[in-house]
């Protein structure tokens, strides 16, 4: 058998277990997803005519004007919410790779005739179908409340798969890295905030333009926000701009960074 056999045969065994692990334990991942969860529907029903002041257009008489806001802001908050539960899932990566470290199985991995990439890669494959999986479910949630997407094409909604999905796969490697580097599952958890913080201060829930002049390039140039206005541009026609060029060159850079990390913690000799 060849190398690439060995590799993609080891691949496919250590993303079978990583999945038969989050089928067998998913409540990690149910309540990472109720953060997404919640938000979508507290700031729909409770703050959403308040945010959605400036954002939403027309309307007649008050109610229809009220019903008008409400629909312009789901399908406003939605891209921004999808995204955000790409990172509050890959937590749960976080959490699972530490604690894979710390209970030995790395370790053991190790010394056993397994291809050394495909430990990773398994973890990988499987973080980002987990991820995905969730995209989906937080986005049918955004349709039954009310989320359109009626001009976007066939070929738009692909680009805005492969979007979600090559941001997963740089936020994995960061996150793999970070489980890495914690003594343990609650220290990943903490560790791994940012992926959780970042989208609130990004145009996941108001648009930059409204936000304070001197905190508008920090929200403007960090990888969320232009990721979520690419995905907007995709789903609602909305002007992309700079933002798709702007969201590539994060990934390259967040999956080079993570890959290099993640990759040297796990071939340095355990103490």
């Amino acid at each position: 058998m060849s190398a690439l056999s060995l590799a993609v045969r080891d691949s496919a065994t250590m993303l079978r277990r990583n999945l038969l692990h989050a089928r067998r334990y998913p409540s990690l991942t149910l309540n990472l997803l109720l953060t997404p969860l919640v938000l979508l529907l507290l700031f729909v029903y409770v703050f959403g005519d308040v945010m959605s002041a400036g954002i939403a257009a027309g309307g007649t008489a008050d109610g229809g004007a009220e019903a008008t806001s409400r629909a312009a802001y789901v399908a406003y908050l939605t891209p921004g919410i999808l995204l955000m539960t790409l990172g509050t899932t890959l937590v749960g990566t976080a959490v699972s790779v530490a604690n894979d470290m710390t209970e030995g199985i790395i370790d053991r991995f190790r010394t056993m005739a397994v291809h050394r990439g495909s430990v990773l890669i398994g973890r990988v494959a499987g973080s980002v179908l987990q991820a995905v999986a969730s995209v989906v479910l937080v986005g049918a949630v955004g349709v039954a409340i009310g989320f359109r997407s009626v001009d976007a094409s066939a070929l738009e909604w692909l680009a805005a798969l492969g979007l979600m999905v090559v941001l997963a796969v740089a936020l994995t490697w960061v996150a793999i890295a970070v489980g890495m580097i914690s003594p343990n599952g609650e220290a990943a958890g903490n560790n791994a905030v940012p992926l959780v913080i970042l989208p609130f201060i990004s145009s996941a829930f108001v648009p930059v333009d409204q936000m304070p002049g001197w905190f508008r390039p920090v929200a403007e140039y960090q990888p969320f926000t232009p990721a979520i206005e690419t995905l907007r541009g995709l789903l609602l026609g909305t002007e992309i701009g700079h933002n798709g060029l702007l969201t590539l060159a994060w990934c390259l850079v967040l999956a080079a960074v993570g890959y290099v990390w993640s990759t040297s913690l796990f071939n340095r000799d355990p103490a």
